[in-house]
């Protein structure tokens, strides 16, 4: 048997290994040990509540937490969800109020976002809105709504409609489709592809800066949160919590942020 120290933190076991331990009559590795590092779901709920004044009012929170069946996202046309994918490519990093307000001016210079309209747009008229005072002066941003209906397009070809195949993704590996949107598109990294399949109604967690303080602090993840090893690791928790509790991944990810920190959900 090897030497090994635990540490409490509240409901949380966090326990150190070297090698292998000796429980009883069974081995246990130190991958597997370490699993026990992962706080039960229903405790980050207690806390969530208590800090939220009861369980009234933490649910309050999730009302907006509108995930849409299969069927209700296969409803969407491809133009809406180009529409929105670039509405969120712009409202990072920017005041997500400017860009609502200018979004109909979006509309109508990029022919209701439809994709095959967008790909005919030359390089002079993408440069011509680009600095179009009407609309948000932002070459690289412009560029990624030519980019993401190219995509749109593709992914349409491949499987009948953009809104089928995201549809059609198992929230079991949403981290991969992340990964999907932000290899083929422009700009969907971070955070942006994940606030866009929720807008959609596709049921996702977000990493925030809670998210992540919290995943770091309890030593949930060996690696960085945009790698792919590590975006698996934060997956696997999600998954393990999801079996628990029951509920949506949205949910799950705001009531974990209202348990720690700012509250950023």
């Amino acid at each position: 048997m090897s030497n090994e120290t635990s540490y409490f933190y509240g409901d949380l076991v966090i326990a150190f290994s070297v090698g292998f331990l000796n429980i009883g009559s069974q081995f246990v590795t130190e991958h597997d040990f370490t699993m026990s590092q992962q706080e039960s779901f229903s405790a980050i709920y207690q806390r969530a509540s208590d800090r939220k004044g009861g369980d009234e009012g933490l649910e309050s929170l999730m009302a907006s937490n509108a995930n849409l069946s299969l069927d209700e996202m296969g409803q969407y046309k491809d133009a809406q969800l180009l529409s929105e994918m670039s509405k969120k490519v712009f409202q990072s990093g920017f005041v997500w109020r400017i860009v609502e307000n200018k979004w109909p001016a979006y509309e109508k210079a990029f022919f209701g976002f439809e994709p095959m309209k967008v790909l005919m747009l030359s390089p002079e008229q993408l440069h011509e809105r680009a600095s179009d005072p009407e609309l948000i002066r932002h070459m690289k941003k412009t560029m990624a709504i030519y980019d993401n209906a190219l995509m749109t397009q593709d992914i349409a070809r491949e499987h009948g409609s953009l809104a089928e195949f995201i549809a059609s993704w198992p929230s079991e590996d949403i981290t991969g489709l992340w990964a999907l949107l932000k290899r083929r598109g422009q700009r969907l990294g971070g955070n942006t592809g994940p606030y866009f399949l929720r807008a959609m109604g596709k049921d996702t967690f977000l990493l925030t800066g809670d998210i992540q303080g919290y995943m770091t602090a309890n030593k949930l993840v060996d690696y960085g949160f945009s790698s792919k090893s590590g975006l698996k690791q934060v997956q696997q928790v999600f998954n393990n919590w999801q079996q628990e509790s029951g509920r949506s991944l949205a949910d799950i990810s705001r009531i974990l942020a209202c348990s720690v920190g700012d509250n950023r959900l």
